[in-house]
Protein backbone atom coordinates (compact mmCIF):
# COMPACT_ATOMS: atom_id res chain seq x y z
CA UNK A 1 0.00 0.00 0.00
CA UNK A 2 1.30 3.42 -0.92
CA UNK A 3 1.83 5.98 1.78
CA UNK A 4 -0.08 9.25 1.82
CA UNK A 5 3.11 11.15 1.02
CA UNK A 6 3.72 8.96 -2.02
CA UNK A 7 0.29 9.76 -3.39
CA UNK A 8 0.76 13.45 -2.75
CA UNK A 9 3.96 13.27 -4.79
CA UNK A 10 2.27 11.35 -7.60
CA UNK A 11 -0.55 13.86 -7.81
CA UNK A 12 1.96 16.72 -7.79
CA UNK A 13 3.83 15.14 -10.69
CA UNK A 14 0.59 14.59 -12.58
CA UNK A 15 -0.39 18.20 -11.99
CA UNK A 16 2.88 19.65 -13.27
CA UNK A 17 4.16 17.24 -15.93
CA UNK A 18 1.56 18.10 -18.58
CA UNK A 19 2.36 21.77 -18.16
CA UNK A 20 5.82 21.18 -19.55
CA UNK A 21 4.35 19.85 -22.75
CA UNK A 22 1.41 22.19 -23.06
CA UNK A 23 3.14 24.30 -25.70
CA UNK A 24 4.98 21.38 -27.31
CA UNK A 25 3.97 18.21 -29.13
CA UNK A 26 0.93 17.07 -27.10
CA UNK A 27 1.67 13.37 -27.47
CA UNK A 28 5.42 13.38 -26.93
CA UNK A 29 7.80 13.46 -23.99
CA UNK A 30 11.42 14.48 -24.54
CA UNK A 31 13.96 12.02 -23.18
CA UNK A 32 16.85 14.38 -22.51
CA UNK A 33 18.35 17.77 -23.22
CA UNK A 34 19.25 18.23 -26.89
CA UNK A 35 22.72 19.03 -28.20
CA UNK A 36 21.45 22.47 -29.18
CA UNK A 37 20.18 23.13 -25.66
CA UNK A 38 23.38 21.91 -24.02
CA UNK A 39 25.59 24.03 -26.25
CA UNK A 40 23.35 27.05 -25.71
CA UNK A 41 23.63 26.67 -21.94
CA UNK A 42 27.45 26.44 -21.87
CA UNK A 43 30.12 29.11 -22.36
CA UNK A 44 32.48 26.98 -24.44
CA UNK A 45 31.81 24.06 -26.77
CA UNK A 46 34.36 22.37 -29.00
CA UNK A 47 35.20 19.25 -30.96
CA UNK A 48 38.49 17.64 -29.97
CA UNK A 49 40.50 14.45 -30.60
CA UNK A 50 41.97 12.29 -27.88
CA UNK A 51 45.73 12.81 -28.27
CA UNK A 52 46.73 9.50 -26.75
CA UNK A 53 45.34 6.86 -24.45
CA UNK A 54 46.14 7.71 -20.81
CA UNK A 55 48.77 5.35 -19.44
CA UNK A 56 47.81 5.67 -15.79
CA UNK A 57 45.21 3.59 -13.99
CA UNK A 58 41.90 5.38 -13.33
CA UNK A 59 41.70 6.98 -9.91
CA UNK A 60 38.90 5.19 -8.00
CA UNK A 61 38.03 8.41 -6.17
CA UNK A 62 37.15 10.23 -9.40
CA UNK A 63 36.43 7.30 -11.69
CA UNK A 64 38.69 8.45 -14.54
CA UNK A 65 42.11 9.74 -15.55
CA UNK A 66 43.35 13.04 -16.93
CA UNK A 67 43.74 13.05 -20.69
CA UNK A 68 44.78 15.62 -23.27
CA UNK A 69 42.48 16.47 -26.17
CA UNK A 70 43.60 18.33 -29.31
CA UNK A 71 41.06 20.99 -30.35
CA UNK A 72 39.92 20.48 -33.94
CA UNK A 73 36.98 22.88 -34.06
CA UNK A 74 35.55 25.49 -31.71
CA UNK A 75 31.76 25.61 -31.83
CA UNK A 76 31.30 28.33 -29.24
CA UNK A 77 33.36 30.52 -26.89
CA UNK A 78 36.62 30.86 -28.79
CA UNK A 79 37.28 34.11 -26.94
CA UNK A 80 37.52 32.17 -23.66
CA UNK A 81 40.24 29.75 -24.85
CA UNK A 82 43.12 32.22 -25.19
CA UNK A 83 44.35 30.54 -28.40
CA UNK A 84 44.75 27.21 -26.62
CA UNK A 85 45.36 24.23 -28.90
CA UNK A 86 44.31 21.54 -26.45
CA UNK A 87 42.42 20.94 -23.22
CA UNK A 88 43.11 18.53 -20.39
CA UNK A 89 40.18 17.02 -18.58
CA UNK A 90 39.00 13.80 -16.98
CA UNK A 91 38.42 10.88 -19.32
CA UNK A 92 36.27 7.91 -18.36
CA UNK A 93 36.36 5.77 -21.49
CA UNK A 94 38.60 3.07 -22.86
CA UNK A 95 41.38 3.60 -25.37
CA UNK A 96 40.02 5.50 -28.39
CA UNK A 97 43.03 7.43 -29.58
CA UNK A 98 42.25 9.87 -32.39
CA UNK A 99 38.50 9.66 -31.91
CA UNK A 100 36.39 12.83 -31.82
CA UNK A 101 34.68 14.13 -28.71
CA UNK A 102 32.31 16.94 -27.79
CA UNK A 103 33.67 18.86 -24.79
CA UNK A 104 31.91 21.79 -23.17
CA UNK A 105 32.90 24.21 -20.44
CA UNK A 106 31.18 26.67 -18.14
CA UNK A 107 32.30 29.77 -16.22
CA UNK A 108 34.77 31.67 -18.44
CA UNK A 109 36.72 32.99 -15.43
CA UNK A 110 37.32 29.48 -14.09
CA UNK A 111 36.51 26.99 -16.84
CA UNK A 112 35.03 23.71 -15.68
CA UNK A 113 35.06 21.05 -18.41
CA UNK A 114 32.32 18.53 -18.96
CA UNK A 115 32.93 14.83 -19.43
CA UNK A 116 33.96 14.32 -23.08
CA UNK A 117 31.21 12.77 -25.23
CA UNK A 118 32.43 10.33 -27.86
CA UNK A 119 31.07 11.14 -31.32
CA UNK A 120 30.96 9.46 -34.68
CA UNK A 121 31.92 11.58 -37.68
CA UNK A 122 28.26 11.64 -38.74
CA UNK A 123 27.27 12.92 -35.29
CA UNK A 124 29.78 15.74 -35.56
CA UNK A 125 28.22 16.78 -38.87
CA UNK A 126 24.77 16.55 -37.29
CA UNK A 127 25.74 18.79 -34.37
CA UNK A 128 27.40 21.37 -36.59
CA UNK A 129 24.28 21.47 -38.75
CA UNK A 130 21.90 21.64 -35.79
CA UNK A 131 23.39 24.82 -34.34
CA UNK A 132 22.85 26.60 -37.68
CA UNK A 133 19.08 26.05 -37.66
CA UNK A 134 16.65 28.87 -36.81
CA UNK A 135 15.63 28.79 -33.17
CA UNK A 136 12.07 30.09 -33.35
CA UNK A 137 10.78 28.75 -36.63
CA UNK A 138 9.31 25.43 -37.72
CA UNK A 139 11.86 25.24 -40.55
CA UNK A 140 14.38 23.84 -38.05
CA UNK A 141 12.30 20.66 -37.95
CA UNK A 142 12.95 20.09 -41.64
CA UNK A 143 16.60 19.52 -40.75
CA UNK A 144 15.93 17.20 -37.81
CA UNK A 145 13.30 15.19 -39.67
CA UNK A 146 16.07 13.77 -41.89
CA UNK A 147 17.70 12.11 -38.88
CA UNK A 148 14.64 10.41 -37.35
CA UNK A 149 15.24 6.63 -37.20
CA UNK A 150 18.59 7.14 -38.96
CA UNK A 151 21.64 4.88 -38.68
CA UNK A 152 23.34 7.30 -36.30
CA UNK A 153 21.57 6.39 -33.05
CA UNK A 154 22.83 9.44 -31.16
CA UNK A 155 21.63 11.83 -33.86
CA UNK A 156 18.31 9.98 -34.16
CA UNK A 157 17.64 10.26 -30.42
CA UNK A 158 18.52 13.94 -30.42
CA UNK A 159 16.32 14.61 -33.46
CA UNK A 160 13.39 12.96 -31.66
CA UNK A 161 13.93 15.22 -28.64
CA UNK A 162 13.95 18.26 -30.93
CA UNK A 163 10.53 17.24 -32.24
CA UNK A 164 9.19 16.41 -28.79
CA UNK A 165 10.08 19.90 -27.54
CA UNK A 166 8.87 21.79 -30.60
CA UNK A 167 5.59 23.74 -30.39
CA UNK A 168 2.64 21.68 -31.58
CA UNK A 169 1.67 24.17 -34.27
CA UNK A 170 5.10 23.68 -35.86
CA UNK A 171 4.03 20.16 -36.80
CA UNK A 172 1.04 21.52 -38.70
CA UNK A 173 3.30 23.99 -40.50
CA UNK A 174 5.60 21.09 -41.37
CA UNK A 175 2.82 19.12 -43.08
CA UNK A 176 4.00 19.76 -46.69
CA UNK A 177 7.45 18.43 -45.75
CA UNK A 178 6.25 15.25 -44.01
CA UNK A 179 6.83 11.85 -45.62
CA UNK A 180 3.53 10.04 -45.08
CA UNK A 181 4.69 6.66 -46.42
CA UNK A 182 7.83 6.75 -44.29
CA UNK A 183 5.75 7.33 -41.16
CA UNK A 184 3.62 4.27 -41.99
CA UNK A 185 6.73 2.13 -42.44
CA UNK A 186 8.13 3.25 -39.09
CA UNK A 187 4.84 2.56 -37.31
CA UNK A 188 4.83 -0.99 -38.66
CA UNK A 189 8.08 -1.78 -36.83
CA UNK A 190 7.56 -3.94 -33.74
CA UNK A 191 10.75 -2.70 -32.10
CA UNK A 192 9.92 0.99 -32.43
CA UNK A 193 10.20 2.80 -29.10
CA UNK A 194 6.88 3.80 -27.56
CA UNK A 195 7.77 7.49 -27.33
CA UNK A 196 8.79 7.53 -31.01
CA UNK A 197 5.52 5.83 -31.93
CA UNK A 198 3.66 8.63 -30.22
CA UNK A 199 5.49 11.25 -32.24
CA UNK A 200 4.82 9.45 -35.53
CA UNK A 201 1.14 9.00 -34.68
CA UNK A 202 1.03 12.73 -34.02
CA UNK A 203 2.62 13.45 -37.37
CA UNK A 204 0.32 10.97 -39.13
CA UNK A 205 -2.63 12.80 -37.62
CA UNK A 206 -1.34 15.92 -39.36
CA UNK A 207 -0.52 14.52 -42.80
CA UNK A 208 -2.77 11.41 -42.93
CA UNK A 209 -6.31 10.89 -44.24
CA UNK A 210 -9.29 8.59 -43.81
CA UNK A 211 -7.47 6.11 -46.05
CA UNK A 212 -5.20 5.39 -43.06
CA UNK A 213 -8.09 4.37 -40.78
CA UNK A 214 -8.02 0.63 -41.64
CA UNK A 215 -4.31 0.53 -40.76
CA UNK A 216 -4.99 2.21 -37.43
CA UNK A 217 -8.03 0.00 -36.70
CA UNK A 218 -5.88 -3.10 -37.11
CA UNK A 219 -3.58 -1.89 -34.35
CA UNK A 220 -6.47 -0.79 -32.13
CA UNK A 221 -8.02 -4.27 -32.30
CA UNK A 222 -4.75 -6.16 -31.91
CA UNK A 223 -4.01 -8.29 -28.85
CA UNK A 224 -0.29 -7.70 -29.35
CA UNK A 225 0.90 -5.18 -26.78
CA UNK A 226 3.67 -4.06 -29.15
CA UNK A 227 1.02 -3.06 -31.69
CA UNK A 228 -0.71 -1.01 -29.00
CA UNK A 229 2.37 0.70 -27.58
CA UNK A 230 1.65 4.41 -27.34
CA UNK A 231 -2.07 3.62 -27.39
CA UNK A 232 -3.10 7.07 -26.19
CA UNK A 233 -1.49 8.72 -29.22
CA UNK A 234 -2.81 5.96 -31.50
CA UNK A 235 -6.38 6.66 -30.37
CA UNK A 236 -5.78 10.40 -30.64
CA UNK A 237 -4.58 9.97 -34.23
CA UNK A 238 -7.52 7.70 -35.09
CA UNK A 239 -10.03 10.25 -33.79
CA UNK A 240 -8.20 13.07 -35.56
CA UNK A 241 -8.56 11.33 -38.91
CA UNK A 242 -11.93 9.67 -38.29
CA UNK A 243 -13.69 12.45 -36.42
CA UNK A 244 -16.96 11.70 -34.64
CA UNK A 245 -17.39 8.59 -36.81
CA UNK A 246 -14.43 7.07 -34.99
CA UNK A 247 -15.99 7.34 -31.54
CA UNK A 248 -18.14 4.15 -31.68
CA UNK A 249 -15.11 1.89 -32.12
CA UNK A 250 -13.20 3.55 -29.28
CA UNK A 251 -16.25 3.29 -27.03
CA UNK A 252 -16.76 -0.37 -27.89
CA UNK A 253 -13.13 -1.40 -27.39
CA UNK A 254 -12.13 0.62 -24.35
CA UNK A 255 -15.06 2.37 -22.62
CA UNK A 256 -18.03 0.02 -22.78
CA UNK A 257 -16.05 -3.20 -22.40
CA UNK A 258 -15.73 -3.84 -18.68
CA UNK A 259 -13.04 -6.43 -19.41
CA UNK A 260 -10.81 -3.88 -21.12
CA UNK A 261 -7.47 -3.39 -19.40
CA UNK A 262 -7.31 -0.38 -17.14
CA UNK A 263 -4.33 1.10 -18.99
CA UNK A 264 -6.20 0.84 -22.30
CA UNK A 265 -9.29 2.49 -20.89
CA UNK A 266 -7.24 5.30 -19.44
CA UNK A 267 -5.50 5.79 -22.79
CA UNK A 268 -8.89 6.27 -24.43
CA UNK A 269 -9.91 8.80 -21.78
CA UNK A 270 -6.71 10.75 -22.31
CA UNK A 271 -7.26 10.81 -26.08
CA UNK A 272 -10.82 12.06 -25.62
CA UNK A 273 -9.59 14.63 -23.12
CA UNK A 274 -7.04 15.85 -25.66
CA UNK A 275 -9.69 16.33 -28.35
CA UNK A 276 -12.00 18.07 -25.91
CA UNK A 277 -9.38 20.63 -24.93
CA UNK A 278 -7.09 20.95 -27.97
CA UNK A 279 -9.23 20.47 -31.08
CA UNK A 280 -12.72 21.06 -32.40
CA UNK A 281 -12.66 18.04 -34.72
CA UNK A 282 -15.27 16.23 -32.61
CA UNK A 283 -18.07 18.19 -30.89
CA UNK A 284 -17.61 18.21 -27.15
CA UNK A 285 -21.14 16.89 -26.69
CA UNK A 286 -20.13 13.75 -28.59
CA UNK A 287 -16.99 13.34 -26.49
CA UNK A 288 -19.03 13.69 -23.30
CA UNK A 289 -21.34 10.98 -24.54
CA UNK A 290 -18.34 8.66 -24.54
CA UNK A 291 -17.19 9.73 -21.08
CA UNK A 292 -20.67 9.10 -19.69
CA UNK A 293 -20.10 5.40 -20.37
CA UNK A 294 -17.53 5.38 -17.58
CA UNK A 295 -20.26 6.16 -15.05
CA UNK A 296 -21.52 2.61 -15.69
CA UNK A 297 -18.15 1.35 -14.41
CA UNK A 298 -18.11 2.59 -10.80
CA UNK A 299 -14.54 1.49 -10.07
CA UNK A 300 -13.24 3.75 -12.88
CA UNK A 301 -15.82 6.55 -12.83
CA UNK A 302 -13.50 8.82 -10.86
CA UNK A 303 -11.28 9.13 -13.94
CA UNK A 304 -13.79 11.27 -15.83
CA UNK A 305 -15.61 13.27 -13.15
CA UNK A 306 -13.07 16.10 -13.31
CA UNK A 307 -13.60 16.39 -17.07
CA UNK A 308 -17.36 16.52 -16.65
CA UNK A 309 -17.02 19.42 -14.22
CA UNK A 310 -14.37 21.24 -16.23
CA UNK A 311 -16.49 21.00 -19.37
CA UNK A 312 -19.52 22.17 -17.35
CA UNK A 313 -21.57 19.06 -18.00
CA UNK A 314 -24.11 19.34 -15.20
CA UNK A 315 -26.44 16.71 -16.66
CA UNK A 316 -25.28 13.84 -14.45
CA UNK A 317 -26.05 15.09 -10.94
CA UNK A 318 -28.47 12.24 -10.29
CA UNK A 319 -26.13 9.59 -11.71
CA UNK A 320 -23.22 10.80 -9.61
CA UNK A 321 -25.36 10.97 -6.49
CA UNK A 322 -26.36 7.37 -7.12
CA UNK A 323 -22.72 6.38 -7.55
CA UNK A 324 -21.94 8.01 -4.22
CA UNK A 325 -24.69 6.18 -2.38
CA UNK A 326 -23.92 2.79 -3.94
CA UNK A 327 -20.14 3.00 -3.58
CA UNK A 328 -18.50 -0.05 -2.03
CA UNK A 329 -14.96 -1.09 -1.22
CA UNK A 330 -14.15 -1.33 -4.94
CA UNK A 331 -15.40 2.16 -5.76
CA UNK A 332 -15.28 4.15 -2.52
CA UNK A 333 -12.74 6.61 -3.95
CA UNK A 334 -15.46 7.96 -6.24
CA UNK A 335 -17.10 9.79 -3.36
CA UNK A 336 -14.68 12.70 -2.97
CA UNK A 337 -14.65 13.50 -6.74
CA UNK A 338 -18.45 13.41 -6.72
CA UNK A 339 -18.56 15.93 -3.89
CA UNK A 340 -16.12 18.20 -5.69
CA UNK A 341 -18.19 18.00 -8.87
CA UNK A 342 -21.28 19.02 -6.91
CA UNK A 343 -19.37 21.83 -5.21
CA UNK A 344 -18.44 23.20 -8.63
CA UNK A 345 -21.94 22.85 -10.03
CA UNK A 346 -23.95 26.11 -9.91
CA UNK A 347 -27.35 24.37 -10.01
CA UNK A 348 -29.51 24.37 -6.87
CA UNK A 349 -29.97 20.60 -7.24
CA UNK A 350 -26.26 20.20 -6.55
CA UNK A 351 -26.48 21.97 -3.20
CA UNK A 352 -29.45 19.80 -2.25
CA UNK A 353 -27.53 16.68 -3.25
CA UNK A 354 -24.56 17.76 -1.15
CA UNK A 355 -26.69 18.10 1.95
CA UNK A 356 -28.12 14.64 1.34
CA UNK A 357 -24.75 12.99 0.65
CA UNK A 358 -23.12 14.50 3.73
CA UNK A 359 -25.54 12.44 5.82
CA UNK A 360 -24.47 9.30 3.98
CA UNK A 361 -20.71 9.81 4.42
CA UNK A 362 -19.73 12.88 6.48
CA UNK A 363 -16.05 11.82 6.41
CA UNK A 364 -15.95 11.99 2.60
CA UNK A 365 -17.50 15.46 2.77
CA UNK A 366 -14.87 16.58 5.26
CA UNK A 367 -12.00 15.22 3.11
CA UNK A 368 -13.35 16.87 -0.01
CA UNK A 369 -13.70 20.25 1.67
CA UNK A 370 -10.37 20.04 3.51
CA UNK A 371 -8.33 19.67 0.33
CA UNK A 372 -10.50 21.80 -1.92
CA UNK A 373 -8.21 24.74 -2.85
CA UNK A 374 -10.85 27.47 -3.05
CA UNK A 375 -14.12 27.97 -1.25
CA UNK A 376 -17.34 27.72 -3.21
CA UNK A 377 -19.65 30.48 -2.09
CA UNK A 378 -22.55 28.15 -2.73
CA UNK A 379 -21.29 25.49 -0.30
CA UNK A 380 -20.69 26.06 3.39
CA UNK A 381 -17.98 23.76 4.77
CA UNK A 382 -18.98 21.72 7.77
CA UNK A 383 -17.54 22.58 11.19
CA UNK A 384 -15.28 19.52 11.10
CA UNK A 385 -13.97 20.53 7.70
CA UNK A 386 -13.27 24.07 8.90
CA UNK A 387 -11.35 22.70 11.88
CA UNK A 388 -9.36 20.36 9.67
CA UNK A 389 -8.43 23.22 7.34
CA UNK A 390 -7.39 25.40 10.27
CA UNK A 391 -5.19 22.63 11.66
CA UNK A 392 -3.59 22.09 8.26
CA UNK A 393 -2.87 25.80 7.95
CA UNK A 394 -0.96 25.78 11.24
CA UNK A 395 1.45 23.10 10.10
CA UNK A 396 4.70 24.31 8.58
CA UNK A 397 7.86 22.68 7.30
CA UNK A 398 6.06 19.58 6.07
CA UNK A 399 8.50 17.30 4.31
CA UNK A 400 6.41 15.85 1.51
CA UNK A 401 9.00 13.58 -0.03
CA UNK A 402 11.46 11.38 1.83
CA UNK A 403 14.18 9.38 0.13
CA UNK A 404 12.18 6.23 0.71
CA UNK A 405 9.11 7.78 -0.89
CA UNK A 406 11.10 8.86 -3.94
CA UNK A 407 12.52 5.37 -4.38
CA UNK A 408 9.07 3.85 -4.07
CA UNK A 409 7.67 6.20 -6.73
CA UNK A 410 10.58 5.46 -9.09
CA UNK A 411 10.07 1.73 -8.71
CA UNK A 412 6.37 2.09 -9.43
CA UNK A 413 6.79 4.13 -12.60
CA UNK A 414 9.00 1.88 -14.74
CA UNK A 415 7.12 0.36 -17.70
CA UNK A 416 6.32 0.92 -21.40
CA UNK A 417 2.63 1.74 -21.60
CA UNK A 418 0.31 4.43 -20.23
CA UNK A 419 2.36 6.45 -17.84
CA UNK A 420 0.30 9.23 -16.40
CA UNK A 421 -2.78 7.35 -15.18
CA UNK A 422 -3.63 8.43 -11.61
CA UNK A 423 -3.90 4.96 -10.10
CA UNK A 424 -5.60 4.27 -6.83
CA UNK A 425 -4.05 1.71 -4.51
CA UNK A 426 -5.91 -1.32 -5.83
CA UNK A 427 -5.43 -0.38 -9.47
CA UNK A 428 -1.73 0.16 -8.93
CA UNK A 429 -1.28 -3.49 -8.07
CA UNK A 430 -2.57 -4.58 -11.47
CA UNK A 431 -1.28 -1.94 -13.86
CA UNK A 432 2.21 -0.81 -14.76
CA UNK A 433 2.78 2.91 -15.10
CA UNK A 434 5.33 3.96 -17.69
CA UNK A 435 7.46 6.68 -19.19
CA UNK A 436 6.57 10.38 -18.90
CA UNK A 437 2.95 11.40 -20.20
CA UNK A 438 2.34 11.61 -23.44
CA UNK A 439 -1.08 12.55 -24.52
CA UNK A 440 -1.10 14.47 -21.29
CA UNK A 441 -2.43 17.54 -22.96
CA UNK A 442 -5.54 17.70 -20.90
CA UNK A 443 -3.93 20.82 -19.48
CA UNK A 444 -3.16 22.45 -22.82
CA UNK A 445 -6.02 24.79 -22.14
CA UNK A 446 -5.82 24.51 -18.39
CA UNK A 447 -7.16 27.18 -16.05
CA UNK A 448 -4.74 29.99 -15.39
CA UNK A 449 -6.00 30.85 -11.92
CA UNK A 450 -3.32 30.24 -9.27
CA UNK A 451 -3.73 30.15 -5.48
CA UNK A 452 -2.70 33.26 -3.60
CA UNK A 453 0.89 33.69 -2.48
CA UNK A 454 -0.16 33.06 1.10
CA UNK A 455 -1.64 29.67 0.24
CA UNK A 456 -3.03 27.53 2.99
CA UNK A 457 -1.70 24.05 3.55
CA UNK A 458 -4.88 22.67 2.08
CA UNK A 459 -4.31 24.71 -1.05
CA UNK A 460 -0.70 23.61 -1.34
CA UNK A 461 -1.68 19.96 -1.05
CA UNK A 462 -4.47 20.26 -3.60
CA UNK A 463 -4.43 17.94 -6.61
CA UNK A 464 -4.79 18.87 -10.26
CA UNK A 465 -8.43 17.83 -10.09
CA UNK A 466 -8.98 20.13 -7.14
CA UNK A 467 -7.65 23.11 -9.03
CA UNK A 468 -9.65 22.34 -12.15
CA UNK A 469 -12.88 22.12 -10.19
CA UNK A 470 -12.06 25.15 -8.09
CA UNK A 471 -11.34 27.22 -11.15
CA UNK A 472 -14.67 26.15 -12.62
CA UNK A 473 -16.22 27.94 -9.65
CA UNK A 474 -14.21 31.16 -9.77
CA UNK A 475 -13.30 31.59 -13.42
CA UNK A 476 -15.10 29.21 -15.79
CA UNK A 477 -14.24 31.33 -18.85
CA UNK A 478 -10.54 30.77 -18.29
CA UNK A 479 -10.85 26.99 -18.32
CA UNK A 480 -10.10 26.87 -22.03
CA UNK A 481 -6.98 29.08 -22.06
CA UNK A 482 -3.42 27.69 -22.08
CA UNK A 483 -1.18 28.67 -19.19
CA UNK A 484 2.33 29.57 -20.31
CA UNK A 485 2.87 31.45 -17.04
CA UNK A 486 2.30 28.30 -15.03
CA UNK A 487 4.76 26.50 -17.27
CA UNK A 488 7.42 29.06 -16.42
CA UNK A 489 6.60 29.06 -12.71
CA UNK A 490 6.79 25.28 -12.50
CA UNK A 491 9.73 24.65 -14.81
CA UNK A 492 12.06 27.47 -13.72
CA UNK A 493 12.76 26.32 -10.13
CA UNK A 494 13.18 22.73 -11.31
CA UNK A 495 15.71 23.71 -13.98
CA UNK A 496 17.59 26.03 -11.62
CA UNK A 497 17.75 23.31 -8.98
CA UNK A 498 19.09 20.76 -11.45
CA UNK A 499 21.74 23.18 -12.73
CA UNK A 500 22.88 23.98 -9.19
CA UNK A 501 23.12 20.27 -8.37
CA UNK A 502 25.10 19.65 -11.56
CA UNK A 503 27.43 22.52 -10.76
CA UNK A 504 28.13 21.21 -7.26
CA UNK A 505 28.77 17.74 -8.64
CA UNK A 506 31.27 19.08 -11.16
CA UNK A 507 33.05 21.11 -8.48
CA UNK A 508 33.40 18.07 -6.24
CA UNK A 509 34.33 15.63 -9.00
CA UNK A 510 36.50 17.63 -11.40
CA UNK A 511 39.37 19.90 -10.33
CA UNK A 512 39.88 22.90 -12.59
CA UNK A 513 42.02 22.17 -15.61
CA UNK A 514 43.08 25.19 -17.60
CA UNK A 515 43.59 24.84 -21.37
CA UNK A 516 47.16 24.08 -22.29
CA UNK A 517 48.76 26.16 -25.01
Amino acid sequence: MRSVLTWLLILTVLATAPLSTALACPFCAAVSQTFSEEIESMDVALIAKLEKVPATTPDPSIGGVKANFIITQVIKGKEHLNDAKSVETLYYGEGREGRKFLIMGSDPTNLMWSTPTLLEDSTVDYILGSIKQPKDDYHRLIYFQKYLEGKDDMAARDAYDEFAKAPYDWLHSLKPEMNHDQLIEWLKKDDLQANHRRLYFTMLGVCGSKADLPFLETMLKSDDRKQKAGLDALIGCYLTLGGADGMPLIEKLFLEDKEAEYADTYAAIMAIRFHGTETDIIPRERLLQGLHLMLDRPSLADLVIVDLARWEDWSVIDRLSKLFKEANDDSSWVRVPVIRYLMACPKPEAKEALAELEKVDPEAMKRAQTFFPFRNSGVTPSRDAEQAIAMADQKVGVQLVSAETTQELTADTESDDIEEAPLNEDKAAAVDVTEPPVIATDQAKEPTTEPAAEATSAERFATRGDRLLADAIQNPQAAEAPSANRLVLVATPLVVGLLLALGMWLILRSPYQAPSA
